[in-house]
């Protein structure tokens, strides 16, 4: 009896203990990265193939995974993409990684969702150069795309609708949770450093966290790239080519600062190199502040705890070609 009363007791403090650490995460302006709430694994499947087949581009040497790398935080760490023909991008690539969080897709939110967003590179003349007919043609030629398509959707016809919703599905899996600083939300309260731990503070006391916040560490809102001093690097339009409007120009999707470590270099125009320049740029222009060479380095040492797991799958085989399937065209 009394071993059972004991045992009854340690479960209820475990889950008051848990009850107490999600109820401190919920009290900070950043959450903890959840796994995704439900997905289609035969999706999935069939999404990881399209994301890594370089047959959806003109030249067929372009797959998503050119310019939103796996292997290195879901980017191309360059300035701006390379594109057909080696043409310089007019854009730095955002990560992929947790972009199922973000409040739309593309640095100017002119898409929705991740569906709407995956269509978007296959079709640019100045990406992958295709069109999706000429991409789905090549689908529809491949005989083992023609039976997986079929048995996750159902249907003969392959149309491009099914394509950037298989990717899109896939792309939802790309969450990276379980960082140091999720842990410490989470309870884990040696998971930080005292340098780590003041440059959380420093984010927050500073008014990073106004645009930086919630499961993504930003990416669900827009903001005007330069606020109490103009920036001095390249400009686009940004959100005013969407809506038109002219207070939406210079205004940017916040990028999410979930694996920043990896996803360098930094801004839309990828001018900034290291976190230490970036952090001082973003301190300066939006935030009116300066800090110093220790307050940056501990702003910098806290940014590095949002490393969280990397995605981790197996390379997907791709279905060969036909003797129908349009070969590529790399040098036309």
């Amino acid at each position: 009896m009394k071993r059972t009363v004991l045992s009854a007791a340690i479960v209820l403090l475990s889950g008051m203990a848990v009850q107490g650490a999600v109820q401190a995460a919920s009290d900070e302006p950043i959450q903890p990265i959840k796994p995704p709430a439900s997905i289609n694994v035969g999706m999935v499947e069939l999404g990881k193939k399209l994301y890594f087949d370089p047959r959806l581009s003109k030249s067929g040497i372009m797959s998503c995974n050119t310019c939103h790398n796996l292997s290195m935080g879901g980017t191309d760490n360059i300035p701006t993409s390379v594109g057909d023909k080696w043409q310089q991008g007019p854009i730095n690539s955002p990560t992929v990684l947790n972009s199922s969080l973000n409040v739309a897709q593309f640095w100017d939110g002119r898409a929705a969702d991740l569906k709407a967003q995956a269509g978007g590179p296959i079709a640019n003349p100045g990406e992958m150069a295709f069109t999706h007919t000429l991409a789905v043609n090549v689908l529809q030629s491949i005989p083992g795309y023609v039976r997986e398509f079929k048995m996750v959707f159902g249907k003969d016809k392959i149309d491009i609708d099914q394509v950037t919703q298989a990717i899109a599905e896939f792309e939802k899996t790309l969450v990276t949770p379980n960082s140091r600083f999720d842990q410490w939300l989470l309870g884990k309260k040696d998971a930080l450093s005292k340098d780590e731990l003041e440059g959380y503070a420093l984010f927050k006391d500073s008014g990073c966290v106004a645009c930086h916040n919630g499961e993504a560490v930003g990416g669900n809102s827009f903001q005007k790239m330069g606020i109490v001093e103009p920036y001095k690097g390249k400009m686009t339009d940004g959100r005013a080519a969407v809506t038109g409007k002219d207070e939406d120009r210079f205004n940017f999707k916040v990028p999410t600062l979930r694996n920043v470590e990896m996803t360098y270099p930094y801004f839309h125009d990828g001018a900034a190199n290291t976190l230490t320049e970036a952090v001082d740029v973003m301190g300066r222009l939006q935030l009116g502040k300066k800090f110093t060479k220790e307050e940056n380095a501990k702003v910098v040492a806290f940014l590095k705890t949002l490393t969280g797991d990397q995605p981790n799958f197996t390379m997907p085989i791709l279905p060969p070609s036909s003797d129908a399937t349009p070969r590529p065209t790399p040098f036309k």
